[in-house]
C-alpha cells in the first residue's frame, strides 16, 4: 500500500511537490488543485515529477452534485465530472471519485433524502454515470464513487450491485470505510465491516481514504458519529491496514484534519500501526 495525504506547500512546480511528499514519507498524493485540462503541458509535468519520484496521483476529485434538482445546475455538474475524469485519465491518476449525488433539498449538495434508498434514485445514479463514463472512455483511470451514511452505497454489497448495473469497464471502488458506519451495531463491529469490503471488493478498489470515527456520548439517546484524527476514534485501523497492505500498491489517503500538524500526527499514527504489522 501506498499512504498518502495534502501537502501544504504552496508551489505549482512539479518536482519541488513530488519532493515535499518523499520527505514527509508520502508514495500517494492528492492531484494538485491547479492542474487542468487547459494546461496540457503542465499535466505531463506533474505525471513525469511524481512518477520519478515513485508517487501515485492517487485520485481527482469531482465533488458536486450531479443530480441536482436544478436542471442547469446538474448539468453543468455532469459536465464538471467528465472533465475531472478526463484530467484523472490524462495525469495517470488511480481514479476520479465523486458521490454519486443527492436529491436533497435542503440547498446541500451532498445532503440526506429520504429518496436516497429508492430504485428511482439507483436508477438516476446509474444513467448519469453511464452517460459520463460513455463521453469520455477512460483509458487508464476509473470512475469512482464515494460510500456513504445515508444513501444506498453504504457496504459492499452495494457497490457491487452499482458497478454491475453500470457495466462499464471505467468503473470501479473508491472505499471510504468510515462513510459506512452509519448505526451504533456498525460501530461496534467495524473491523467484520472492514474486512467484508475488502473481501468482496478486492481488485476493484483503486484509492481508500483512512480516517477514525467516534459515537458521541454527550447526545442523549440520538446515535451521533464525529469523524476524529486517526488513532482517537474506535475504527479497527490495523484491520484496514492489514487488508489494505494485500491490494496491489493500494493508495491509503489521510483526509478532513484541520492543519499540517494533525497530518503529521496521523501519519505517525499510522506508521506506528504498520510497523507493528510487519
Amino acid at each position: 500500500m501506498r499512504l498518502g495525504a495534502p501537502v501544504f506547500l504552496q508551489t505549482k512546480d512539479p518536482e519541488a511537490l513530488a519532493r515535499a511528499h518523499v520527505a514527509l514519507g508520502y508514495r500517494a498524493a492528492y492531484c494538485p488543485d491547479f492542474l487542468s485540462l487547459d494546461d496540457l503541458a503542465q499535466v505531463r509535468a506533474v505525471e513525469k515529477a511524481f512518477a520519478q519520484a515513485d508517487v501515485c496521483i492517487a485520485e481527482v476529485g469531482a465533488w458536486c452534485n450531479p443530480l441536482d434538482k436544478d436542471p442547469a445546475k446538474a448539468k453543468a455538474n455532469r459536465q464538471y465530472i467528465a472533465q475531472r475524469l478526463a484530467l484523472a485519465d490524462e495525469v495517470g491518476a488511480r481514479c476520479c471519485v465523486n458521490i454519486l449525488g443527492s436529491f436533497c433539498e435542503t440547498g446541500r449538495w451532498d445532503g440526506p433524502s429520504f429518496d436516497a434508498y429508492d430504485e428511482t434514485f439507483f436508477q438516476a445514479c446509474v444513467e448519469v454515470y453511464r452517460q459520463i463514463l460513455d463521453a469520455v472512455r477512460p483509458k487508464r483511470s476509473f470512475m469512482t464513487f464515494e460510500t456513504m451514511p445515508y444513501y444506498f452505497l453504504d457496504g459492499p454489497e452495494e457497490y457491487l450491485r452499482l458497478l454491475r448495473a453500470i457495466d462499464r469497464p471505467g468503473a470501479a471502488v473508491h472505499l471510504d470505510v468510515c462513510n459506512c458506519v452509519n448505526s451504533p451495531r456498525v460501530y461496534v463491529q467495524n473491523a467484520e465491516l472492514i474486512s467484508r469490503c475488502f473481501r468482496l471488493l478486492s481488485g476493484k478498489i483503486r484509492s481508500c481514504h483512512l480516517k477514525d470515527i467516534k459515537l458521541a456520548d454527550d447526545e442523549g439517546c440520538t446515535a451521533v458519529f464525529r469523524e476524529v484524527q486517526p488513532g482517537s476514534g474506535k475504527l479497527d485501523l490495523a484491520r484496514l491496514l492489514s487488508c489494505a497492505k494485500r491490494e496491489e500498491d493500494l493508495p491509503v489517503m489521510l483526509e478532513h484534519l484541520p492543519a499540517e500538524q494533525n497530518y503529521l500526527d496521523a501519519r505517525d499514527h499510522v506508521l506506528g500501526l504498520l510497523r507493528d504489522l510487519a
